[in-house]
């Protein structure tokens, strides 16, 4: 006959070893879970963190609009570009900013050069496109009707990109690749 008092052991020592097994079983799915989580939320951090620093450089195009010109928009490109530079550090892919299709400041994995043409910069245009593929077209007069709708005037685009590694690149949750994030900025 069994007393009450063994089989209560008994009873005891089959449940701790339930539960281990149902450790043993979840562990795996919440590790999996985690990552996923870890990985799309570093992309997501990432992502905003790009579009904060496109959004600065912007910031800082509109108050000083008065640089879009050929004897401060250079230096309008390369503050700009500086500010996208120091808010990523190390990781960029590329950048650019271009002011009224003339001074332009590039990033290549690190490497700043400057170009464009200064005169450029005296016009006033109405770009079509994206800040990544932008059409200029021919200088005109400021403040006219532009076929688009919009009125002739004198812009900045800023384009951005890094590319992003998972931390937890073996499972495939997240792909790496590129993000990337871009604006053009009317200043008159």
């Amino acid at each position: 006959m069994i007393r009450p008092r063994d089989m209560a052991r008994r009873l005891a020592f089959d449940r701790a070893g339930a539960t281990a097994v149902e450790f043993a079983i979840v562990v795996p799915m919440l590790t999996l879970l985690f990552a996923g989580v870890a990985d799309f939320g570093n992309v997501l951090y990432q992502r905003f963190r790009l579009d904060s620093a496109v959004s600065a450089a912007a910031n800082y195009a509109i108050v000083n609009a008065s640089n879009v010109s050929s004897t401060g928009g250079a230096t309008l490109a390369s503050n700009a570009a500086t500010i996208l530079e120091s808010s990523q550090g190390s990781a960029w892919a590329n950048a650019a900013v271009v002011v009224n299709d003339g001074p332009s400041t590039t990033i290549t994995g690190g490497v700043t050069s400057n170009g464009g043409t200064a005169t450029q910069a005296d016009g006033c245009y109405c770009p079509t496109g994206s800040a990544t593929s932008t059409t200029w077209g021919s200088a005109t007069t400021c403040g006219s009707a532009c076929p688009s709708g919009g009125l002739a005037g004198k812009f900045v685009t800023i384009v951005a990109s890094r590319t992003y590694n998972p931390l937890f690149s073996s499972y495939g949750i997240v792909q790496s690749g590129v993000i990337s994030a871009s604006t053009i900025v009317q200043t008159q």
